[in-house]
């Protein structure tokens, strides 16, 4: 089994494999669909297992690579922080660490939610923001209303 230590940013990810305890580095990835699934196709194969930290893109490298592997690890980035503390820190080193970690059993995984969960997840975040949005609004027009010394009809309507 290889496992495939990804370092993910913005705009790129940094990816090291590691096969019986020898590092080699596959290069630098731009996080577009496009670039992951050919990477994806051209690097991995069903028997590999990808390791990346959480970040605000994790789930979707998730997403694209999950057809593509044995199995895809998120590691809970602080945890990792305590584990593997570096004073040299590159892209490189820090997807080497995600895999050595995951390799000795040393690493601390999140839990990623079912498709059905994630949307639901999704749903209620959305309605929070509408709900939220209301109240702002509705506080915003009452200030206004008595900024300008107008009494509104109070209603339970708004």
């Amino acid at each position: 089994m290889r496992i495939i230590g990804m370092d993910i940013h913005r705009v790129a990810a940094e990816a090291v494999a590691l096969l019986e305890g020898h590092l080699t580095k596959l290069g630098r990835i731009p996080m577009t669909r496009d670039s992951l699934e050919a990477f994806a196709r051209k690097e991995l194969t069903h028997d590999d297992h990808v390791v990346v930290e959480a970040t605000g893109n994790a789930a979707a490298v998730v997403e694209v690579l999950a057809p593509y592997v044995d199995r895809v690890v998120i590691a809970n980035p602080k945890q990792v922080r305590l584990i593997a503390y570096a004073k040299i820190k590159t892209d490189a080193i820090d997807a080497a660490v995600l895999a050595k970690l995951y390799a000795t059993g040393f690493l601390p995984e999140v839990w990623v939610p079912d498709q059905r969960t994630m949307a639901l997840r999704r749903q209620v975040a959305r309605r929070t923001q509408l709900v939220r949005q209301r109240v702002r609004l509705k506080n915003l027009i009452q200030s206004i209303l008595h900024a300008t010394s107008f009494r509104p009809v109070h209603t339970s309507t708004l």
